[in-house]
């Protein structure tokens, strides 16, 4: 008798341990560990890490492109309106600010202001500005107007009208 309840505890004992394994693994399969939700974690952050570290490379690009427009079509939008008023362009002397206010002389003829303020280039430099112009000698453009680009210093990295 002893024998056949022993035999009848283990089976017991069996059916509530499977059971029970059997749910933690149902249960288990359900649901993330804390282990795996912290590494997916992680792993987001160094892509996010990755892609913001790349943000500046993909914009930097543009800081060229942004000068060329100015220096051939957002300066030239302001010095022609000028040109017609004034009878020519702002000498070396005047620069850029001949457009904010009126050259000593000049007062009669000017109806500026041309330009709001004197815009930096992308790397908070100024335009720099000549007239008559050395390298654009065109007959419609006889100014030359730059920037020194990423270097700030006149050299081969300058973005001009020319």
């Amino acid at each position: 008798m002893l024998q056949h309840y022993i035999t009848f505890i283990e089976s017991i004992f069996m059916k509530s341990t499977s059971s029970f394994i059997s749910h933690r693994k149902l249960h288990r399969q359900s649901g993330f560990s804390l282990i795996e939700i912290l590494i997916v974690i992680a792993l987001i952050a160094v892509l996010a890490t990755v892609a913001i570290g790349n943000l500046g490379g993909i914009f930097s690009g543009q800081q060229d492109k942004v000068a060329d427009i100015f220096v051939n079509q957002t300066l030239d939008t302001a010095l022609v309106p000028y040109r017609l008023d004034v009878g020519n362009y702002p000498t070396t002397e005047e620069g850029l600010a001949a457009l904010i206010k009126a050259p000593a002389g000049k007062s009669a003829k000017w109806r500026g202001a041309y330009l709001k303020e004197l815009p930096l280039d992308p790397w908070d430099n100024p335009y720099q500005y000549r007239y008559p112009g050395s390298k654009n000698i065109n007959a419609a453009r006889g100014y030359d107007a730059w920037s020194w680009g990423p270097d700030g210093t006149e050299s081969a990295d300058d973005i001009g009208n020319w």
